[in-house]
């Protein structure tokens, strides 16, 4: 078994891949020889799984999964989890915006105790468009399924066997490895890492995936949407019953009737969008409770290096 593994998520990065096994194989030899690197390229439109092929060919100790089509980040590192053999495992991002550097320092603090150690970004790197919207998104998250996920923590981690092997037993279909790990409840702690520029390309994580992203972890984490809805609901129904008092009192002192076309018509349509709206989310649940149900498997596995 190798004593420490490394998952990484492969998504169009060929310019990349070179650099990240040349840092990633430098750094991990300062621990140990027994490790294992383990790429899994999420259907990528590039050269990548031809540079993955070609690398293990020269190490076997690196190894390869390709994706039949892209499923997603978080899938990639679910496959990644699935065939891993280490001790420890290592998850990072292949853009070296998280640097490989930084790995002996995470496993020296998890020999302190702990099972999982979360690199926690200093001065981030990232456009502050792209800033704001990782910000904005963990805002939301944590109002929404009450949680306290930190927004300097992305991907990079590192974590014991006994995490992997739980992570498994989790089959559910909306995928996000952070919020999983995050409700195990194993003993975990964070170090302070320094954030890096992107060695080359452009990211592929644009702000429609992160807002789909938000949408599903939103509803595979939280029925809070729906308890939303009931408050809404509840407060529509009050403001109603009040103003149907304000107009019996008025009529009682002044014997005036108030009607109004106007005011009937934009009632109608205003409790007609929240209807609509109710209706809406309550469907996106039973859309996601119908996916959970066909049971069908979280990735397919095209080809594979050394596997």
């Amino acid at each position: 078994m190798a004593h420490i593994s490394v998952v990484t998520p492969v998504y169009n990065e060929e310019s990349c891949l070179r650099e990240l096994y040349r840092r990633l194989k430098a750094s991990l030899t300062t621990i140990t020889d027994d490790f294992e690197i383990l790429l899994v390229d999420d259907g990528s439109t590039d050269r990548s799984w031809e540079i993955i092929s070609e690398l293990s060919q020269q190490d076997k100790r690196l190894k390869g999964l390709q994706f039949s089509r892209n499923f997603g980040q978080h899938y990639g590192i679910t496959a990644g989890l699935d065939y891993c053999d280490g001790d420890w495992v290592v998850v990072i991002d292949c853009d070296l915006q998280d640097r490989p550097e930084e790995i002996p320092r995470l496993y020296a603090k998890a020999q302190e105790g702990y099972d999982i150690v979360l690199a926690r970004r200093g001065k981030r790197r990232d456009p502050i468009l792209k800033r704001f919207v990782s910000w904005l998104f963990y805002k939301v998250f944590n109002y929404f399924t009450e949680m306290h996920y930190d927004s300097q923590v992305g991907n990079f981690r590192i974590i014991s066997r006994r995490v992997v092997e739980n992570l498994r037993k989790v089959r559910e279909q909306l995928r996000f490895i952070g919020g999983i790990v995050d409700w195990m409840g194993f003993p975990k702690t964070s170090i302070q890492v320094q954030h890096a520029e992107r060695f080359s390309g452009k990211g592929t994580y644009t702000f429609r995936k992160q807002w789909k992203l938000a949408q599903d972890i939103i509803i595979a984490y939280s029925d809070k949407p729906l308890r939303l809805s009931i408050r809404v609901g509840f407060v529509i129904s009050v403001l109603a019953f009040l103003y149907g008092v304000y107009i019996i009192c008025r009529a009682l002192a002044h014997g005036v009737n108030v009607t109004g076309w106007s005011s009937l018509i934009v009632s109608v349509y205003f409790l007609g969008g929240i209807v609509i709206s109710i209706l809406g989310v309550i469907g996106i649940y039973l859309g996601r409770t119908f996916t959970e149900t066909k049971k069908r498997p979280l990735y397919i596995i095209e080809q594979r290096r050394n596997v």
